[in-house]
């Protein structure tokens, strides 16, 4: 019911400039167990050095969402928008019909990341992009919804997918409820610090595979930063 996949296990690629880490399958990284969970495609974990990054490079029929943990990307489509999101906030691209962009980080320190893929529930479309900043001090204790494919949550960012991304910081000692519902799958990752899942101890950048049917209790062991998808 709940599937550890610790960070030691993860998929590992380091082209100097990237030090990447794959949750799924991905690029030269393949793994027939882990091709993804439900909707969710790909959750990489990234380091990205100085004065780098992704240069013009096309995407199709994605929801592609970065979640900044510590520095900074900026972001350039070719659409043209341009816009720079910052630790702890999130960006959005709804590839549809096609898209050219570039992540570069242009800042003086390393910059780390996870860019989550999920597959949207049709193909086409015009592309968007959008970001939104996320305070941490407005997920204390509670899940928020970063970005959604439901009307209902009209804060989040807006995602093609059945699925939301949701952001909680909790500090030591604190717990948190997280009901899948049946047929759905969650994943989630504790950005920062550790935790336990009803009971079993996941250490920071440790990935959890939920199945549906069932509610987690999520308990910090130390401060934790937390971000979880729940997908079709």
């Amino acid at each position: 019911m709940i599937e550890k996949r610790a960070f030691e296990s993860l998929g590992h690629a380091n082209h100097g400039w990237l030090n990447a880490r794959h949750h799924f399958s991905f690029a030269d990284y393949y793994d027939p167990a882990r091709m993804g969970w439900g909707a969710l495609r790909v959750w990489n974990d990234d380091e990205i050095a100085a004065n780098s990054g992704f240069p013009p490079h096309p995407h199709q029929d994605m929801e592609i969402i970065t979640y900044v943990r510590s520095g900074a990307i900026t972001h350039q489509d070719s659409m043209g928008n341009k816009g720079r999101t910052g630790a702890g906030d999130v960006q959005v691209m709804s590839a549809g019909s096609g898209v050219r962009h570039a992540e570069y980080n242009l800042e003086p320190e390393t910059t780390t990341l996870f860019q989550i893929w999920i597959q949207p529930r049709g193909t086409g479309g015009q592309p968007s992009w959008g970001a939104k900043p996320f305070p941490k001090g407005d997920r204390s204790g509670r899940f928020v919804t970063l970005a959604s494919g439901f009307a209902e949550d009209g804060d989040a960012l807006p995602i093609r997918a059945d699925a939301r991304v949701l952001g909680a910081t909790l500090k030591a000692g604190e717990s948190i409820e997280h009901q899948v519902g049946e047929g759905r799958h969650a994943y989630l990752v504790p950005a920062v610090g550790s935790i336990t899942l009803n009971g079993d101890r996941f250490g920071a950048r440790d990935g959890a595979a939920l199945t549906g049917g069932q509610t987690v209790t999520i308990t910090a062991i130390e401060d934790t930063e937390i971000v979880l998808v729940d997908s079709e």
